[in-house]
């Protein structure tokens, strides 16, 4: 990790080893899409409310999303009132690092970096097609994907192309919801880890959808996946040993970091949004609103949640849904969920056994009634421990912000319909809020800025002390 001399290299260490960000430049950054390679959402920097509003950037234009709200039914499960699990693109999401920050625009094709402290632009550069995902800062560079197929390394500072490499087999466009785009566009943004840049292109498996690991100085492709039976759709994820790749509508995929090669694909609801905790893979929203639990080398959930946004900190769980925010002990209910898990596995295995000693009960008969009572004393345990897991929720409190989370020192920040909030988040009171221009859909926090991002494409900046700019 490298780090800047602030005095504070030591503390600044743990914390960023504490919450993976073992790439970039400051704990207090925010330089990759949710703040670090897991898309925790958690960040060590301060926000002191009341916060006051610095300036707004607005775009011409408002975002525009890939893929426009939710599919209307499920009709063969008999599912309606479906969530979007695509919204990774529904506003300019926002990357930052000391006085400058970035974002992609998928209106007008462009990658843009502004002042932090006055929303003035330094520089902008255009692609040849919507951006659609946050660029990454990382040595003094940023990646970035386009629909145009590309992957783009731009100078920080100045936005120079460093280099640009194509992850398809061939520059070949098409038409792409009123768009002129890449038959392989670039939609996972771009992951860079160990001085290498992971990303992915293509959302047409008959056409193949390509997962590369470049060299991140120069840009050449170092391994390739070709996957023929899943799009890659939503910001990719990364450990020290893995790489976790969201397929829009249905489940992640993960890879070995190493070299490419698949290892499973999870079950669950499948979405776009999805983090890392410790070696457990969270992701949704489902198609009703719900977040999955997949840990270690499993491909079964071991728990499910009804909720949007999950945040993992302190032994902590903090679920966020359309109309609440509640907070789980979540060492307490995983170790309880891992023995319910098992206590499950064993009850199914048993009732597999039974239905087969049945065809000749007569010869079995003392054998079938051993698993009968073995089956009923697995059920009471499990509903034991049902109940002691509904017992694990510390506090849970009516919220108006459902669209987005973060956990930023020690407030809650959480995005809703044309207002921002934080929360205590020792008990989710209140604190402070704002109105903004849209929907909130992306939070980022960096330097004691909050920056808030709507479907409008604006943009709001935040902090303590007095209004630098009125708003009109």
């Amino acid at each position: 990790r490298m780090m800047k001399k602030n005095g504070l290299g030591g503390l600044g260490l743990v914390l960023g080893l504490m919450l993976g960000l073992s790439e970039f430049s400051r704990a207090a950054d925010w330089p990759t899409y949710r703040g670090d390679n897991a898309r925790t959402g958690v960040s060590p920097d301060r926000l002191a409310p009341p916060l006051s509003e610095r300036w707004v950037f607005r775009s011409k234009h408002p975002a525009q999303p890939a893929w426009k709200g939710e599919a209307k039914w499920d009709g063969w499960n008999k599912v309606y009132d479906l969530k979007s699990r695509q919204t990774f693109d529904y506003a300019f999401q926002v990357t930052a690092v000391g006085d400058a920050m970035f974002f992609g625009s998928s209106s007008d094709d462009k990658v843009y970096s502004l002042d932090a402290r006055s929303g003035e632009e330094r520089w902008s550069f255009f692609t040849e097609g919507p951006v659609r995902f946050a660029p990454t800062i990382a040595g003094g560079k940023a990646y970035v994907g386009s629909d145009d197929g590309l992957i783009y390394c731009l100078d920080a500072g100045t936005g120079k192309v460093l280099w640009k490499t194509r992850l398809g087999p061939r520059d070949h466009r098409i038409a792409g919801n009123g768009r002129v785009i890449s038959a392989w566009p670039a939609r996972t943004g771009v992951v860079v880890q160990g001085g290498i840049a992971y990303a992915g292109a293509g959302m047409f498996p008959s056409e193949g959808v390509h997962l590369c690991a470049l060299d991140a100085d120069t840009g050449k492709i170092l391994w390739r996946e070709t996957q023929t039976d899943l799009p890659a759709q939503g910001y990719l994820l990364a450990s020290p040993s893995r790489l976790y790749v969201p397929t829009g509508r249905n489940n992640p995929v993960i890879l070995d970091i190493s070299n490419g090669k698949r290892l499973r694909v999870v079950k669950g609801q499948g979405g776009t949004y999805a983090l890392l905790a410790g070696n457990a893979l969270i992701f949704g929203p489902g198609k009703v609103g719900q977040l999955g639990v997949v840990e270690g080398e499993v491909s079964d959930q071991l728990a499910q949640f009804a909720g949007n946004h999950m945040i993992v900190a302190e032994g902590k769980s903090f679920l966020h849904s359309d109309f609440e925010l509640s907070v789980l002990d979540r060492d307490r209910y995983m170790t309880l969920a891992r023995e319910r898990k098992t206590r499950l596995n064993q009850q199914q295995a048993q009732s597999d056994r039974l239905k087969k000693l049945r065809t000749k009960a007569k010869e079995n008969a003392g054998t079938i009634a051993e698993l009968r009572t073995s089956i009923l004393k697995l059920g009471r345990s499990i509903d034991e421990l049902s109940r002691n897991m509904d017992d694990c929720q510390l506090w849970t409190v009516p919220c108006e912000f459902p669209l987005d989370l973060i956990l930023v020192g020690d407030h809650l920040v959480a995005g809703g319909e044309g207002k921002v909030g934080l929360l205590d988040k020792r008990n989710g009171e209140l604190v402070w809020q704002s109105e903004v221009n849209g929907r909130v859909f992306g939070l980022a926090s960096a330097a004691q800025r909050l920056f808030v991002s709507t479907d409008l494409g604006h943009i709001h900046c935040f902090a303590a002390g007095e209004l630098a700019q009125k708003r009109p």
